[in-house]
């Protein structure tokens, strides 16, 4: 397939580089020299614009950092616009289900499918071609979409209608980042009763309690490690997931405590953006 693809950064260019070997036909805009010159060197075409991207793309896939960079590039910009009808339009990014929807809800008069289908998981598992995807489309919608994101993906997890994938994504973020708290306050309590903090985070990590987040905090040495490598990430998918539910007015119960707990791990600059004002 002829493809544009927007976001050529740590997660999207292993993307990139799977779907060239793949066989599909990548068009790719980034303005960043070295993303630019990386892309290149993978067998994908830098474009300068998004008239270039979108004529006669039969799919194009958005992976830009964050839901603003969405909004922007796909509410705001003319990207639907640019597009031929009857194409599909994913959105790898991270962030919320309303910005999901109020794409579709644009690209609906052209008859342009969006596939939401944010990921889990990190680039080592994009190279692998086993990421898993949230996915929320049309069932006829997503099995469009299957051979380009079946490149990398896998699982492919359809959960519902488009933003049902951001919609679990989101709870899957909120349990990882409240994890990652708890793990904080039990290597508190190892250190209260003296155990070496290594030592417990192996133990755990041989037992019931074991988690992905505390595989990835054995692997660092330590809790403290761990939450300053995932801090910028972390922080800003709890910080949507705040957003969010503010905004549709739930309440994220007794998760708030483990992500605080998480917070006093953070850099301060990750730490602000994990606690700020939701409603802001």
């Amino acid at each position: 397939m002829k493809l544009g693809f927007i976001g050529a950064g740590r997660i999207g260019r292993p993307m990139i580089g799977r779907l060239v070997a793949a066989g599909h036909q990548v068009h790719v805009l980034d303005r960043s020299e070295s993303a630019r010159e990386a892309v290149a060197a993978a067998g994908a075409l830098p474009v300068d614009d998004v008239a270039t991207l979108a004529t006669g793309a039969q799919a194009v896939l958005l992976c830009p950092y964050s839901d603003a960079q969405v909004r922007e590039i796909a509410l705001d910009g003319d990207l639907v616009d640019r597009m031929d009808p009857g194409t599909l339009l994913v959105i790898h990014t991270t962030g919320s289900p309303l910005t999901a929807t109020a794409v579709a809800e644009r690209a609906r008069a052209k008859d342009i499918e969006v596939v939401d289908a944010p990921i889990s998981g990190g680039p080592h598992d994009i190279e692998a071609g086993a990421v898993t995807l949230y996915t929320g489309a049309t069932e006829a919608g997503l099995e469009r979409a299957r051979p380009v994101l079946s490149a990398y993906g896998e699982p492919i997890v359809h959960l519902g209608p488009t933003g049902a994938g951001q919609q679990v994504k989101l709870i899957n973020n909120a349990v990882f980042a409240a994890n990652i708290g708890v793990l904080a306050e039990a290597v508190r309590l190892a250190r209260e009763l003296g155990l070496d903090e290594a030592a417990v985070l192996r133990g755990i990590t041989n037992g019931s309690g074991n988690s992905y987040a505390l595989g990835g905090a054995a692997r660092s040495g330590s809790i403290a490690a761990f939450g300053r490598a995932a801090g910028e990430f972390v922080g800003k998918d709890v910080a949507v997931v705040r957003q969010v539910t503010a905004q549709l007015g739930v309440d994220l119960g007794e998760l708030t405590g483990p992500h605080r707990a998480l917070g006093e791990l953070l850099l301060p600059e990750h730490r602000a953006l994990l606690l700020a004002d939701a409603a802001a």
